[in-house]
């Protein structure tokens, strides 16, 4: 699917969908993993899932430093494309998802600590999906309200009673 001739805003969600799911498996080929990309979209995000191989570490990288520059790339390549969407979530062997069900449990438990005791908590520095994480999460809870603070690296959370 080459689509280096189009112009901007000249393909439809359908087909960035499918260029996300085929970009992600050409990059992958070319550490020699031919393997299929499930590809779905979701609130405004093309989620891209790659099943569990022998590359799961290498794909994964340092806290998820090599997941997020594969993002970048697709992400990247639909924008270039006038993509309707070029938000893109990738994960590899649903460890994202792992890691979202630790931190929700994580966070429940200082959620139930801010309801009961009142004193706002201030949660470690966190990327950007993490904290959407923690917002839904709080969103559950009519009683609490949550804001990002901070710049870059150090920005995080604070979770206190709403009003």
């Amino acid at each position: 699917m080459d689509h280096s001739g189009d112009k901007p805003g000249s393909i439809d969600q359908d087909e960035a969908i499918r260029f996300a799911k085929k970009y992600l498996e050409d990059v992958l080929s070319f550490f020699g993993l031919n393997t299929s990309v499930e590809a779905s979209f979701d609130d405004e995000v093309i989620e891209l899932k790659v099943p569990s191989t022998y590359l799961n570490g290498f794909l994964i990288g340092a806290h998820g430093e090599t997941l997020r520059s594969l993002q970048f790339l697709v992400s990247s390549s639909l924008r270039t494309r006038g993509a309707p969407t070029s938000r893109v979530n990738i994960d590899v062997a649903d460890y994202k998802a792992q890691r979202a069900e630790r931190l929700l449990k994580k966070i429940t438990v200082m959620l139930e600590e801010v309801k009961t005791g009142g004193e706002p908590k201030h949660l470690e520095p966190m990327n950007a999906a993490d904290r959407r994480i923690v917002h839904q999460a709080v969103a559950g809870y009519p009683e609490l309200t949550s804001q990002s603070e901070g710049e870059g690296r150090d920005r995080h959370i604070v979770i206190s009673k709403a009003g």
